[in-house]
């Protein structure tokens, strides 16, 4: 059972060095890949994995020229993916790298599960933000759906291969998680910890103007997703 871990990565060239370096433990053991995706840089980020990944066994990039959106360089890593488990994690270190190993633990008594962390750690306004959106998506879709964007994300080969028409922004994590409900897979969380950034500043969780933008977008997605459900 070979592990895939895929990591987008936007303008993250100051957090390679040490992201690639919990990146080598990770695939330590043989069992495991690391796919970095340079999702559409415009830094220096291809001249770093360049002379970094040598360095690391198990560890490799794959190129998006243009950003087209988080959840597109997520998914173009899980095509690229070799693995039977199928996983994705940030860049940014607020979430071990490492913590993918926890969650592969779930997939060797039963194939049918869907794992994601659950944050701790976190500052409260960025708490409460969380659980009013997991109560919106609960009440709306008529599903538990509880912090949502935690990482990791991880599931089968066989599940990925059952997607239609993910979208490719910050909604693929809701999309991943309804479809796992949808599909009555066992859910399981375990607890990771929500650190600061190493280096630089989130490309989205910047203030309340860059949230309000993401609650509208997620708003619009849920509310396909629930028309959707209306059609079937």
């Amino acid at each position: 059972m070979k592990l895939s871990l895929v990591i987008p990565c936007y303008n993250e060239a100051a957090n390679l060095p040490l992201l690639l370096e919990r990146c080598a433990k990770v695939t330590a053991g043989g069992d495991a890949e690391v796919v970095l995706v340079d999702n559409g840089s415009t830094d220096n980020s291809p001249q770093v994995l360049q002379e970094l990944l040598p360095r690391c066994p198990g560890c490799r990039s794959v190129r998006v020229e243009q950003n087209q959106g988080y959840g597109y360089g997520i998914l173009y890593g899980l095509r690229a993916a070799q693995g039977d488990i199928l996983a994705w994690t940030h860049a940014d270190m607020q979430t071990d790298p490492m913590d993918a190993l926890k969650g592969l633990e779930f997939f060797k008594q039963d194939s049918r599960v869907f794992v994601k962390g659950r944050r701790y750690g976190r500052p409260l306004a960025d708490v409460v933000f969380t659980v009013a959106m997991s109560i919106f998506e609960t009440l709306l879709l008529l599903k538990p759906m509880w912090d949502i964007n935690a990482q990791p994300t991880m599931f089968t080969r066989e599940f990925f291969a059952t997607w239609k028409n993910p979208p490719s922004d910050f909604s693929l994590d809701l999309f991943a998680y309804y479809q796992a409900k949808a599909a009555g897979l066992r859910v399981f969380r375990f607890p990771v910890l929500f650190d600061r950034r190493a280096h630089g500043v989130s490309h989205w969780n910047v203030n309340w103007a860059a949230k309000w933008k993401f609650i509208k977008r997620t708003i619009s997605f849920s509310l396909s997703l629930k028309a959707g459900l209306k059609k079937s």
